[in-house]
């Protein structure tokens, strides 16, 4: 069943020109996937008493049109059914600006159990509870994976700080494009925004530590690496296009 929402585009979503972020799309999408979650009883609230809390592993979302501040938005997200032999399960979403699709978006998740600190099962009955659509936005049953760039040069070193750690105690995920943002040369990054969004989380930043981003330009895409700081975990991947 799908699951709509409406939303104002405020300040904070939009960048220059009066345009929609990816960031604010992201925030948006990640928003009313939070509200879904907490209307079934497996939200924020319930992560106390089910011990289980949703750990996203990959963003894909392609804009179409960027709405302006002060637009009213209607998003639909539904969860689809799950495949008997995944551990992880896809989320999916549209946007609409009044009768106009502007943005499209699907999203893996797992569930991972805090009782015994890993990836845990997700069950027929958890799925039930969202009534699954048998519906994709794009055509890829699966978000592929990104590569890691053989060449790329290093942009930039970070020490992540408290204001980017989330309720799970790690780097919140909409931060991860920011620090993309940061690694893009200034031409890039003041240029027209890229509309096709790639993020591929790898492993969880925690606060204080130190990272590397390496920027690569290949074949019309800007890709970002996110690496610790002696090069032995691979974070995230992020790819603009």
């Amino acid at each position: 069943m799908k699951f709509e929402r409406e939303y104002a585009v405020g300040v904070k979503d939009i960048g220059i020109n009066n345009q929609m972020t990816n960031l604010g799309f992201l925030s948006f999408l990640e928003e009313i996937a939070s509200t879904h979650s907490n209307v079934v009883g497996y939200g924020v609230n319930d992560i106390e008493t089910k011990k289980k809390v949703w750990l996203l592993m990959d963003w894909k979302l392609k804009v179409f049109e960027r709405p302006k501040y002060g637009d009213t938005l209607k998003i639909k997200t539904w969860a689809r059914p799950l495949e008997k032999h995944l551990f992880y399960t896809y989320r999916d979403f549209e946007v609409f600006d009044g009768e106009n699709k502007v943005a499209i978006a699907t999203s893996k998740w797992v569930l991972f159990d805090l009782e015994i600190n890993k990836i845990g099962k997700i069950t027929d009955d958890i799925i039930a509870l969202y009534n699954a659509e048998n519906k994709q936005v794009f055509e890829e049953n699966e978000i592929s994976k990104i590569k890691e760039p053989e060449d790329k040069d290093l942009q930039l070193n970070y020490e992540v700080k408290r204001a980017d750690i989330d309720i799970n105690k790690h780097m919140h995920n909409l931060n991860y494009l920011k620090l993309a943002y940061e690694t893009l040369p200034e031409e890039v990054y003041f240029g027209e925004e890229n509309k096709n969004i790639r993020i591929m989380y790898k492993h969880q930043i925690l606060l204080g530590e130190n990272v590397k981003c390496y920027y690569t330009k290949k074949d019309g895409k800007y890709i970002i690496t996110i690496k610790s700081y002696d090069d032995s975990i691979l974070h995230a991947i992020i790819e603009l296009s």
